[in-house]
């Protein structure tokens, strides 16, 4: 009875709040007019490009044709042939057409994509609005690395064109629209807000990207997110395959300063300090003695490069540039690639708790640098450890590091402890520290045997309540906090 009574209560209280919710609702904005107008400088950019033969599966094939002996199997070979035998599709080079947007940003033909839009063409095309015949378009320049392109076609002038806005401005819930040419349906347009802003969503180094419920879908690459003032404050650029009104923009802020720079014919020229970096967990801040967990975990400097050269040292957190507070790693990446190589910067530092300030002239960005971490050192000690040497603390079974081990790793001599193996369940396990890990530090002091390790254990991690690691895990040097329990 109770619930007969409550249903239609329920009922009747949901009509009353989406009636009041109506009648205070915004109106949705007009944007007939700002469609007329910036419609026509969006366009569909259609592209050719030659697929390689897929030479494995060649090899393949001409395995399974010499085993054709009569039997069943035959069937099987015949249809593996169609494929990839020497007339097959996957068998020999062969044209893969797609499809994208983009928008004129001069009245003389200059237009702005996607990178992945165009990357490998062999022939890019433009459609505009007006169904006249597509038109031929050179790649005037790209990068990778924001995800961004620069065509050009020749012999046009006085082109309709959009500018770009201020992304720095835009608010959380401010109205957005998008064109583009989803699914090949030319200048497709949807409206929506700006549902968040400075998402990292893994796509780039520089990932910062504006989040709409505009839709957007395959074949939106490359179009333009416009205010209401018709300015583009984002370049659509990546979905949520699996979502609904989830899609990202590349801030204008961003593309225009790469575009000018690809426009006047230059390569794109970014800053670097030479270091691998993590975020600082709550755990981390804790064993750092830090108030909060702004800031970048230098988890490695690389030899040579120019944060070295400044003095900056593993275990050190940036906390500024020029002045400028630093959030996280993302924040530290985006500051430092957008200033020039050459530049002096001051960057704020806490090591072992205690601030500095060192100034840093930076180098230049270089994909090939990022591979450049480890090296090879000499064999600094024996091939085995002696089994006195281990020991147990804090769930982990350590000894110590022999010199082929070192050598492996890429220390130029023996050094730290070999967690040989982690208890199941316990702190360390859940904090992501590893069989086949090297603890180099603890708390930032130096451990080469496991009853150093025990010792800082108990010394430090008494009054924090955790113990910050550096780990050398295959090349790579990472930080990982453990908090403490009762049994040590």
């Amino acid at each position: 009875m109770q619930k007969r009574i409550l249903a239609p209560l329920t009922a009747a209280l949901m009509v009353l709040a989406w009636t009041s919710l109506a009648a205070a609702r915004i109106p949705l904005p007009d944007i007939t007019e700002l469609v007329e107008k910036d419609g026509p400088a969006v366009v569909n950019i259609s592209t050719t490009k030659t697929a390689k033969a897929q030479e494995g599966m060649r090899d393949l094939f001409e395995q399974f044709h010499n085993r054709r002996n009569g039997g069943p199997m035959d069937d099987f070979f015949d249809q593996f042939e169609k494929f990839f035998g020497p007339q097959g599709k996957g068998g020999k080079p062969h044209k893969q057409r797609s499809m994208g947007s983009g928008f004129v940003i001069s009245p003389d033909g200059y237009i702005v994509t996607n990178n992945h839009v165009i990357d490998n063409a062999d022939e890019v095309k433009v459609q505009f609005k007006n169904n006249e015949k597509p038109l031929a378009a050179k790649i005037v320049g790209r990068d990778p690395e924001t995800d961004l392109a620069l065509l050009k076609i020749d012999g046009k002038s006085n082109l309709p064109y959009l500018e770009f806005g201020d992304s720095g401005k835009l608010k959380v819930g401010e109205w957005v629209l998008a064109i583009g040419n989803p699914f090949g349906l030319e200048n497709t347009v949807t409206l929506g807000i700006v549902s968040a802003k400075g998402r990292i969503i893994g796509a780039g180094p520089f990932d910062n990207f504006i989040q709409t419920d505009a839709s957007i879908n395959p074949g939106n690459s490359g179009g333009p997110l416009i205010d209401l003032d018709g300015k583009v404050v984002g370049i659509n650029t990546a979905i949520v395959a699996s979502g609904q009104g989830i899609g990202f923009a590349i801030p204008s802020g961003m593309a225009k300063d790469v575009i000018a720079q690809l426009r006047e014919g230059k390569s794109i020229k970014r800053g670097w300090i030479g270091v691998t970096i993590q975020d600082i967990d709550e755990n981390t801040a804790k064993a750092l003695g830090m108030e909060n967990t702004k800031g970048a975990l230098v988890t490695s400097v690389l030899d040579g490069q120019p944060a070295g050269k400044a003095g900056i040292r593993t275990g050190d957190v940036i906390t500024a540039v020029s002045g400028q507070k630093i959030e996280n790693t993302n924040e530290l990446l985006r500051r430092i690639a957008a200033l020039k190589p050459g530049d002096s910067v001051e960057m704020n530092l806490l090591r072992k708790g205690s601030p500095l300030t060192v100034s840093v002239t930076l180098g230049e960005r270089d994909a090939k640098k990022l591979a450049q971490q480890g090296g090879t050192g000499e064999d600094g000690g024996d091939a085995t450890a002696p089994a006195e040497s281990q020991a147990k603390s804090i769930g982990l079974t350590l000894r110590s590091v022999t010199g082929k081990e070192a050598k492996a790793l890429g220390m130029d001599k023996a050094r730290g402890v070999l967690v040989t193996e982690v208890e199941d369940g316990s702190e360390a396990e859940q904090s992501d520290v590893r069989p086949g890990d090297v603890v180099l530090e603890v708390n930032q002091r130096a451990v080469n045997t496991p009853e150093e390790f025990k010792k800082v254990v108990a010394e430090d991690g008494k009054d924090k309540g955790v113990v910050m690691l550096q780990i050398k895990r295959q090349r790579q040097t990472v930080f990982r906090t453990v908090p403490l329990s009762d049994s040590k």
